[in-house]
């Protein structure tokens, strides 16, 4: 539990920092600024809040509740992989490496969620 909670938080926190990293040099008017922050702070409001479901379903152990969590972080690991061409182009240098170390976290968080607790299981049974 405390392993799948730490890496989805982690991600989570990997999240923010790009978020602050993309409102310290914004490329356009519409986009993140430190200039407004209250868009900044709903910003980072509503990133936690999509970060809620995943945290909460790591507590669990159930195999279909893992399956859930990994899918759901399935679509956190694409959202760091379009963030990379993304950081390429117009954010900067740090944008990228932190969505190429969030990529591999999230990778490894799927990795820990649906493995973590397998093993105990398949001993029991044996």
């Amino acid at each position: 539990m405390v392993k799948r909670f730490s890496m989805v938080f982690l991600t989570m926190i990997l999240s923010v920092v790009i978020v602050l990293l993309a409102a310290k040099n914004p490329t356009g008017p519409n986009t993140v600024s430190f200039d407004e922050p209250a868009i900044l702070w709903l910003s980072i409001g509503i990133l936690v809040v999509l970060f809620l479901p995943p945290l909460v379903l790591s507590f669990f152990n159930h195999l279909v509740v893992k399956i859930i969590s990994a899918i759901y972080q399935a679509f956190i690991v694409l959202s760091f992989i379009a963030l990379i061409p993304i950081g390429f182009i117009g954010s900067g240098f740090w944008v990228t490496v932190i969505a190429i170390v969030g990529t591999i976290v999230s990778i490894c968080s799927i990795i820990v969620t649906i493995l973590v607790g397998l093993k105990k299981r398949n001993l029991a049974i044996n």
